[in-house]
């Protein structure tokens, strides 16, 4: 994992403040090994030439700086790449976060600013080789109310149902209102173990529509990250479930009107 652009700044002071102790020190002991004079028993070192002394002081100064050099190189390399890459995150950030992007009626994301932050957690679990998990949810009921009731009546459930998702998940995770009934949540560092206690959380959701007391039940499938996906895939793969619980709802409400 590559440091930050703050452990970049202190590791760059350390270096500096290792460069002048070193400087420092070398300093020293090439004017002491110019003035033997200085030392007490000086006949201990005459046995080494001060003029050998010197020169290997200078080359080790000279690979020392030639080091610091590298180091200080590399430091300002990684800081700009960090630094693009944070100013790249925020102007993203912001489209994803653009009002246009997010869906009125429940405040989530739509598909432009949802894909946009699922392929920057792809990319990070990726690097990282971090779990990511979706959890695609199908409100089994809702086509059937909102034919009865109407879009005044079944946008308060709707948003009812947003603030349940928005309670049960954490800070990172996102969500998106992909139809009129089928949402996406993405669960970034999050294995399917994880995404299945995650949606326990959600429990029942009891209100009213119209004045009367319904259930508002819900069908739930977990897509989990695999090496190479991209964003895409895992839509895909959710789609294909969401798909298999609208068919059955479908099937269910034609079977209770063939009852009747």
């Amino acid at each position: 994992m590559e440091p930050g652009p703050e452990r970049l700044g202190r590791r760059e002071w350390w270096l500096w403040c290792s460069a002048l102790l070193v400087t420092t020190l070398s300093g020293i002991v090439f004017l002491l090994s110019s003035f033997p004079s200085l030392f007490v028993h000086r006949d201990h070192f005459y046995e080494i030439r001060s003029d050998q002394a010197r020169w290997g002081i200078l080359n080790l100064l000279l690979l020392f700086n030639g080091w610091l050099v590298y180091r200080q190189w590399w430091f300002r390399r990684l800081l700009r790449r960090e630094t693009g890459r944070s100013e790249h995150l925020d102007l993203s950030l912001r489209d994803a976060y653009d009002p246009s992007r997010i869906d009125r009626a429940t405040g989530l994301h739509t598909r432009a600013s949802f894909e946009l932050l699922l392929g920057k957690e792809v990319a990070r679990a990726r690097r990282h080789n971090i779990p990511l998990s979706l959890v695609a949810l199908h409100l089994d009921d809702f086509t059937q109310l909102n034919q009865r009731y109407g879009n005044m009546a079944t946008d308060p459930l709707l948003q009812q149902f947003a603030n349940r998702l928005r309670k049960a998940t954490r800070g990172t995770d996102f969500c998106m209102r992909l139809t009129s009934d089928d949402f996406l949540l993405v669960l970034p560092e999050c294995s399917l173990r994880g995404a299945k206690i995650m949606s326990d959380r959600l429990g029942t959701l009891e209100t009213k529509c119209s004045g009367k007391d319904i259930t508002l039940s819900y069908s739930i499938g977990w897509i989990d990250y695999k090496r190479g996906d991209a964003p895409l895939d895992l839509i895909h793969r959710a789609e294909s479930v969401l798909q298999l619980y609208k068919k059955a709802s479908w099937d269910s409400i034609s079977t209770t009107q063939a009852a009747r």
